[in-house]
């Protein structure tokens, strides 16, 4: 079709109990209003391209003004590193594999979320906010999966990546046309995408000024700067680090004009905001790809540069300004969060985030509420954890550009795959980027870990273990199995 141009984001028991409770102290914000919230989700943005984190050659105004008025999470992750699983967590406070969610789901796939799980939309819908999501979905694109079938009023987007299109530079037969939808109807196929980042801040400032006067939960989940990169005419070409750095400061701007359009409306006080990405960059992609600073490895692998991702949030009067937390935390954990932010009572079916609350507020002697974060990969494959400061993988094969020419242009570089790491730990206070394995050393805490490990196989399984699953929930289905 012709292109068209667009005119134009293992919970115990007893803490499952402890954090059911709504908030009652923080649920509503000036003059007994319920806070908003606003989440920014970037695509394939490195923990390297923040400039609050060393990041050079990309102006970030906007996002540098998140960090100095509110807080930045030095040690935040990602669920999985990849596409569908991410968005998955974010929105439900789960393991994505919990809910037969891996990988990236293609518009080949009949799966998705299902009709039982309770997303971000939905639970802010059960206090009478607003919901909107506008940007990439990911999670189904037939009818049954999309976001106004799971808690979001509006949806301007993507359903699923941006390059699973005919131009993808190195399968393009693979992929059909790829729609851009306006709720349920289909506005386009195949559109330029340089338009894309500006009419999904358009449609996201339209939605604050809409809904000035009641609470709202607003999603931007913005395809960039995942590949096939494309910016605006007016961010083309001004940044030192070529075209993704222009992506990125048209990104900055984006979240400037939300910023602008809270302060407008005399929102600012009583909304937090939340930005963040799915996963770390794809190296493959060189030039056109992002950076993980002096994490290892990126995308598609459970190494800190491929889980650990920039996070900033902000909420004046409620969080510290210029403050930064190097607690470990999790995508997971912004589900109950929420929750108990805006008064809601957590859905019935198992979670696994925690509220992580006392950490964005600073609370003196804060502590990451979980024993361990996990991190899966694949369809269930268990690869590594990590508990305070220890990080521990499990034996698994993975992929890597050590030694590979990465890619050019948009065209990328191949992967070696037969990389392969042993049961290693690591000790990410002195060590972030994984290059001193420390098990022998560290024997005690290699048996702790693994038991932490096996409790969560028994939970969620492990195909590297042979470990089969007994709390995974069934995944939607256009057609019973």
């Amino acid at each position: 079709m012709a292109t068209r141009a667009l005119g134009l984001i293992v919970l115990p028991l007893a803490a499952l109990a402890a954090c059911s409770s709504p908030r009652s102290d923080l649920a509503a914000g000036p003059a007994g209003a319920q806070p908003n919230v606003v989440i920014v989700l970037v695509d394939d943005m490195g923990w390297g391209d923040l400039p609050a984190q060393g990041a050079h050659g990309i102006q970030t105004p906007h996002l540098d003004r998140l960090a100095r008025e509110g807080v930045r999470f030095s040690d935040f992750y990602s669920a999985q590193p990849t596409c569908s699983a991410a968005r998955a967590a974010l929105l439900t406070g789960c393991y994505p594999n919990r809910l037969g969610i891996a990988g990236a789901l293609g518009p080949s796939d009949e799966h998705g979320i299902a009709d039982s799980e309770v997303t971000l939309g939905e639970l802010a819908r059960s206090r009478g906010y607003a919901t909107a999501i506008h940007g990439k979905w990911h999670l189904g694109w037939q009818a049954p999966f999309r976001p106004q079938r799971h808690g979001f009023d509006e949806w301007f987007g993507l359903p699923y990546s941006n390059d699973m299109w005919p131009f993808h530079p190195e399968n393009p037969q693979a992929w059909p046309d790829l729609p851009t939808f306006d709720g349920d109807s289909v506005l386009a196929w195949n559109a330029d995408q340089a338009g894309l980042t500006e009419e999904i801040t358009r449609r996201a400032v339209d939605f604050i000024d809409r809904n000035a006067r009641r609470p709202f939960l607003l999603y931007v989940a913005h395809p960039m700067p995942h590949v096939p990169l494309s910016v605006s005419a007016p961010f083309r070409g001004g940044s030192q680090r070529g075209i993704y750095g222009d992506v990125l400061e048209e990104l900055d701007a984006s979240t400037g004009r939300i910023l602008a359009a809270l302060d407008r409306n005399g929102l600012a006080p009583n909304t937090l905001v939340i930005f963040t990405s799915d996963n770390g960059p794809w190296l493959s992609y060189g030039d056109h790809a992002g950076s993980a600073g002096p994490l290892r490895e990126g995308k598609g692998t459970t190494f800190e540069g491929g889980v650990r991702v920039p996070f900033l949030a902000r909420w004046p009067g409620r969080i510290p300004a210029g403050s930064v937390c190097s607690q470990p935390a999790m995508t997971i954990d912004l589900f109950p969060t929420i929750a108990g932010l805006i008064g809601a009572e957590l859905p019935a079916q198992r979670l696994d985030g925690l509220d992580i609350w006392p950490l964005l507020a600073g609370e003196p002697g804060a502590a990451s509420p979980h024993e361990a974060l996990f991190f899966y990969y694949g369809e269930n494959d268990l690869e590594a954890l990590r508990s305070g400061r220890w990080k521990l993988h499990f034996p698994h094969s993975y992929r890597t550009m050590l030694g590979r020419q990465p890619g050019s242009g948009g065209q990328p570089g191949q992967y070696d795959y037969g990389a392969r790491v042993s049961l290693e730990l690591y000790d990410l206070e002195s060590d972030p980027a994984e290059s001193r394995d420390v098990a022998a050393e560290n024997p005690d805490v290699v048996e702790r870990l693994q038991r932490l490990a096996d409790a969560m196989r028994s939970d969620l399984g492990d195909t590297l273990t042979g470990v089969a699953p007994t709390g995974v929930r069934a995944r939607g289905r256009l057609r019973a199995p």
